[in-house]
């Protein structure tokens, strides 16, 4: 999944995108990101955490290096060691903390949590940037923290998958902070070169904890293809087709397809691993999707 590392972008002028072509788009992204937690589920126990964010890293970053490239004159020393922070919070910790859930519980428990980076995106501006939250918001926060509460104290077929939405949600909080750090300290570059330049240096920090965990045991193909699937489409091509998609509707529109991945992260689990969709996460899921819709809903 993704995390929100854009800064706000208007529309190109004269693009008319009231077509089929942006809710298709919106729609394939959504599922794109919501597959992230099918392919985490099924890689992650013979990989490992960091074996697996490190393989995911390295695929998409490869994808996403002609935008870095494309960039390079506008980078500075200034900007490395900041896309170094970014790069911790926006990648190398969250996927980490959703690699380590992805073992304990369902696809479906990561992706609802995920939602929840609207709010934490909010919360973190408010407590340390200053911004105002509003009424809308702060109502938004208190009914998005109450369905995680039922997220993490639900069960799945007996089991207890708190640990698992704790660490979901811990990565959440880590995007909400990458965001706002992106937002005020490095969007004087192209937010391409931000999510390619972060990637990298996510990758940086991550490779010496997969050397020194790699599995001893062969990884099977399965796991192999479900981790360069992981890397290759949710990870680098996601992004790409995320900041193309701002280019032409606006940062706003194209940030709506955040509101699909817990949808198609439920559904994929379902579809291909059978795994239930249980009443906390049913009620758990309304509740955080809900408030993050009313959070972003106009006044007018």
């Amino acid at each position: 999944m993704s995390s929100a590392t854009s800064t706000p972008a208007s529309p190109l002028p004269g693009v008319e995108d009231r077509d089929w072509r942006t809710p298709a788009e919106l729609i394939a992204l959504g599922a794109t990101w919501g597959g992230s937690f099918l392919f985490m589920r099924v890689a992650a126990n013979d990989f490992g955490p960091f074996p697996m964010v490190a393989t995911r890293l390295l695929f998409g970053s490869v994808i996403l290096l002609p935008l870095l490239w494309r960039a390079r004159n506008s980078i500075r020393l200034s900007h490395v060691w900041k896309m170094l922070l970014v790069g911790a919070l926006s990648a190398a910790i969250p996927f980490s903390l959703f690699a380590w859930g992805a073992e304990r519980a369902p696809a479906g428990i990561g992706a609802i949590a995920n939602s929840t980076t609207v709010l934490f995106a909010a919360l973190i501006a408010f407590m340390f940037f200053g911004e105002k939250i509003g009424t809308r918001k702060a109502i938004a926060l208190v009914a998005g923290f109450i369905g995680v509460v039922i997220l993490v104290s639900g069960r799945v077929a007996g089991d207890n998958i708190a640990p698992a939405a704790l660490a979901a949600v811990a990565a959440s909080l880590c995007y909400g902070i990458a965001a706002n750090l992106i937002k005020r300290y490095l969007s004087d570059l192209p937010p391409t070169a931000v999510a390619a330049g972060s990637l990298f240096a996510a990758l940086i920090l991550v490779a010496p904890l997969a050397a020194l965990t790699w599995p001893a045991a062969p990884i099977p193909m399965k796991s192999w293809a479900c981790v360069i699937a992981l890397g290759v489409l949710s990870t680098g091509l996601g992004y790409a087709f995320y900041f193309r998609l701002i280019q032409r509707i606006g940062a706003p529109r194209a940030a709506t397809a955040t509101y699909l991945v817990p949808l198609f992260g439920v559904g994929w689990g379902w579809l291909f691993l059978g795994e239930a969709l249980s009443p906390s996460m049913a009620i758990a899921g309304i509740i955080i999707l809900g408030s993050v819709v009313f959070s972003q809903k106009s006044k007018g």
